[in-house]
């Protein structure tokens, strides 16, 4: 029996394949592989003594190939990677936070390291987390937090928000929630990072019947999501801890409900050394702008850069000479910048500690 002498283009040897078995390759993959199939199609026409047809052939071929297999998983954990938006975080995010800074500290010892020493928690009974819920004013740096856990423990970044969601509409977002958690669950090696979590998991006492049904759906999501196998980390971050459903407060749902404050000195200042580092600056006094900013958030005091740094750049531009950022910019602008925080939202804030955290 001779090999047919049936040579596609690429793009008709991916479509063949695909109608044949199911299976989607790259086109410069699939007429490499079309080649080897039309033997494979061969050797077993012979072996058998009749025509085993190339639908046969083919699927027998992918099914019993072991380098073809891989080669199928790592494709399709790609396009699954892609259609997930995820990103590689730089480990050096998480030199940006302050060691001072309280939620580090908890990170660090309740979630990077039962990851990291793996065989050490085992011996002592430590189960690593899979749920977390970090709650806190606007600004504080809930996410932040997320892409330094990603980026020290070198896992993917998984992003998604209730307005990703609801891109087809309110109704649909239930099903796309199930969708997105059934995926993720699938990913190894990943956070999965759903923001302003009050928008999908309300309280369902108040709630629209919509809203009702979406909260349900996360509640039977969480469980599924904390069984399956593998490295996933599901963060979920609020800034109003009190409107989610009491349901997933309880424990069994999160393993850990954890608050991210007010900065003190020390992580104002380690983030305003990480801005000033990308300035073309002169002198500027560090500790004497640390101490004008005591109720700045981190997002509060990218803002302050932000204007800082577009001040020095038309100056330069109008001035035709090199400008260099000294502390009567800072000075000058600090008015104009209004901080996210105050007294009252920071006693708020430690009301919900005392209610909420769980560690």
């Amino acid at each position: 029996m001779e090999i047919v002498a049936d040579i596609p283009g690429p793009e008709e040897c991916a479509t063949r394949i695909f109608n044949y078995s199911g299976q989607k390759f790259e086109p410069e993959v699939a007429a490499e592989y079309w080649m080897k199939i039309l033997q494979h199609k061969w050797f077993l026409s012979e072996k058998l003594g009749r025509d085993v047809g190339f639908k046969v052939a083919c699927v027998d071929f992918i099914d019993n190939t072991e380098s073809i297999q891989q080669e199928l998983m790592k494709e399709q954990t790609v396009n699954l990677l892609k259609e997930l938006g995820a990103q590689v975080i730089d480990r050096s995010i998480w030199d940006t936070i302050s060691e001072t800074q309280p939620p580090k500290r908890i990170v660090d010892k309740m979630i990077i390291l039962p990851l990291t020493e793996v065989e050490l928690a085992q011996k002592h009974g430590v189960t690593p987390p899979k749920t977390i819920i970090f709650f806190g004013p606007p600004g504080t740096g809930k996410t932040h937090f997320v892409k330094a856990i990603a980026g020290v423990l070198g896992w993917w970044y998984i992003e998604a928000s209730p307005s990703d969601l609801m891109a087809d509409g309110q109704d649909r977002l239930g099903k796309n929630l199930k969708q997105l958690m059934e995926k993720a669950a699938t990913v190894d090696n990943a956070v999965i990072f759903i923001d302003e979590f009050e928008e999908i998991a309300g309280n369902r006492d108040q709630a629209s019947r919509v809203d009702k049904s979406i909260t349900n759906e996360f509640l039977k999501q969480v469980p599924l999501f904390k069984k399956q196998a593998g490295n996933t980390l599901l963060v979920c971050a609020t800034n109003y801890i009190e409107q989610l459903d009491s349901a997933l407060l309880r424990p069994g749902r999160f393993d850990l409900i954890i608050p991210v404050g007010a900065l003190d000195n020390e992580g104002r200042k380690t983030i305003f050394e990480h801005y000033l580092e990308k300035t073309n600056h002169g002198e500027v006094d560090i500790d004497k702008l640390v101490g004008m900013i005591d109720f700045f958030t981190p997002a509060d005091i990218e803002y302050l850069f932000r204007k800082v740094t577009q001040r020095s750049f038309e100056k330069e531009l109008a001035e035709g000479k090199d400008y260099r950022i000294s502390t009567g910019d800072f000075t000058g602008l600090l008015p104009r910048v209004k901080p996210s925080l105050n007294v009252e939202i920071i006693k708020q804030f430690d009301r919900d500690c005392h209610k909420y955290t769980r560690l």
